[in-house]
């Protein structure tokens, strides 16, 4: 269970792409700036296209004054940096080749007001090792679990096969899954719930087969373990801006605060994009790599898709955008205990999802909370039931006092909420339905973390991986080779050859 090359660079073919050869890619997240930062090394002029005032998607930030006049960077809330992001890390190892900016997390535990807490941390890498060592070692799962399980159900994590796993389980709900597995109450809530919704989805709303995939995926076939890393500071610092200076300095033009409203065929197999309050653009290559509800909008408004991409057309209009996810983030006068983690997932409490401690986890919040001697929290909801973010914010501060009640008595100095409904979900019987990084569309390319990509990828390295395979495909149609894609092993240790 290693990793792999899923796509080989060509040394055959050229790596620079014809003089003249041009991109215009909407959407400045992962996905974009993946795809932009791959063709913008080759020669090709690159567009991007931002609708938001900051690059990032939903891994981005922007400042934010707090009422003692500091200056801080926000963020749409955690993201972890796993280590088998093996695309995305290469993409940022361009504006940091020794990804210096990143620190191990540290433990990865699950907590809850009914079961003492679950630390995933320090399993080995490799399966079936990490599983028996999660038997051994976990407090959830015990000898009664495993005799107890379908065994031959439960062996299904083990036997994760694309086309077998999808044919089989695609139609069946998550939360179904889990209660036919046969094991207890607690190993279900402690293991598989809590990682089932940090997809954005309640158990009952999420494919079996999209939770087998992402249980091999983040587990039992991932070569690094389940460790991950964090930046050691706010997003825009590290990443955004130095992404905007690497493109400016290879020719690319960043057009922020920029909405596209419409695309439609033209002449000599281009597209004219247009862009609200601004010229529209023309381009023979479109790669479009917005949020899934963006990619909607645009193509319901853009007429003439119906004829030129019916496909493209019917899957855009069908996509699956999952309930809003809510991120706060308190400004405390006081710390909390020592002894929590750094990040924390949070299981059973009916809005707080995870917890993570800002102040011990990047130095712009450190430094704050080091000067007021207060505290940094940020409290997510990852498909959030609440009707604002006011209540969303109420209803997880209070789960969080019953979770750690030293913060009963902490004053909120200041709070910086939001809630929004911006990310993919994989429901029942979904499977076929998502659009996939080339279809009937001559042209236009399709990334993020919404689509249909041809490995087994999950969150920032799905919209990574999609976003490099749009520009190969460019690149390809123009002569040059591609830019190699590495991966972890794409079947089970368990599956039939």
């Amino acid at each position: 269970m290693r990793p792999r090359v899923l796509v080989p660079a060509d040394p055959r073919r050229p790596r620079q792409a014809p003089a003249g050869t041009e991109a215009v890619v909407v959407g400045g997240g992962i996905a974009g700036i993946s795809a932009a930062v791959v063709l913008a090394e080759r020669g090709v002029a690159v567009t991007l296209v931002e609708a938001a005032p900051t690059l990032g998607g939903r891994l981005g930030a922007w400042p934010h004054t707090l009422p003692d006049g500091t200056q801080q960077v926000v963020e749409h809330g955690f993201h972890a940096f796993f280590r088998h992001y093996y695309t995305w890390r290469a993409v940022l190892r361009r504006i940091d080749p020794e990804l210096s900016f990143l620190r191990p997390v540290g433990g990865y535990p699950v907590i809850s007001r009914e079961w003492p807490d679950e630390d995933l941390t320090s399993l080995p890498g490799s399966p079936p090792l990490n599983l028996l060592a999660l038997f051994a070692r976990s407090p959830s799962l015990g000898l009664r679990d495993l005799l107890g399980s379908d065994q031959a159900l439960a062996a299904q994590l083990l036997a994760y096969d694309r086309d077998r796993t999808t044919a089989r389980f695609d139609e069946i709900p998550a939360a179904e899954f889990l209660r036919s597995l046969g094991m207890s109450d607690r190993a279900q809530a402690m293991l598989f719930e809590a990682f089932a919704r940090s997809f954005f989805a309640d158990p009952g709303a999420l494919s079996a087969a999209e939770l087998i995939a992402m249980f091999h995926y983040y587990f039992l076939g991932n070569p690094e373990g389940i460790a991950f890393d964090s930046p050691d500071t706010d997003h825009l610092t590290c990443i955004w801006a130095p992404f905007a200076a690497y493109l400016q300095a290879r020719g690319a033009e960043i057009l922020v605060n920029s909405r596209v409203s419409a695309i439609a065929p033209v002449d000599r197999h281009l597209w004219q994009v247009e862009v609200d309050a601004a010229p529209s653009l023309r381009t023979r290559h479109l790669v479009l790599a917005t949020d899934p509800g963006a990619l909607r909008a645009i193509v319901a408004g853009s007429p003439d898709m119906s004829v030129a991409a019916p496909k493209l057309a019917r899957k855009a209009a069908a996509i699956a955008v999952a309930p809003p996810f809510a991120v706060t983030r308190l400004w405390l006068d006081r710390d909390v205990l020592p002894e929590r983690a750094t990040f924390n997932a949070v299981s059973r409490e009916a809005t707080l999802d995870s917890v993570t401690i800002y102040s011990r986890l990047e130095r712009p919040s450190a430094e704050w909370a080091a000067r007021t001697g207060g505290s940094v929290v940020e409290l997510h909801s990852y498909a959030c039931d609440a009707p604002d973010a006011d209540t969303a914010t109420a209803r997880m501060r209070a789960e969080l006092a019953a979770l750690w009640p030293e913060t009963v008595a902490a004053q909120v100095v200041h709070l910086q909420q939001r809630m929004e409904a911006t990310a993919p979900t994989w429901p029942p019987g979904g499977a076929g339905t998502r659009p996939c990084v080339t279809g009937d569309a001559r042209g236009i390319r399709i990334a993020g973390d919404h689509v249909d990509s041809p490995f087994l990828t999950g969150l920032m390295e799905r919209a990574s991986v999609t976003g490099v395979l749009a520009a190969n495909d460019i690149l390809d149609e123009v002569g040059a080779g591609p830019e190699e894609i590495r991966g972890i092993p794409q079947r089970g240790l368990l599956a039939r050859r």
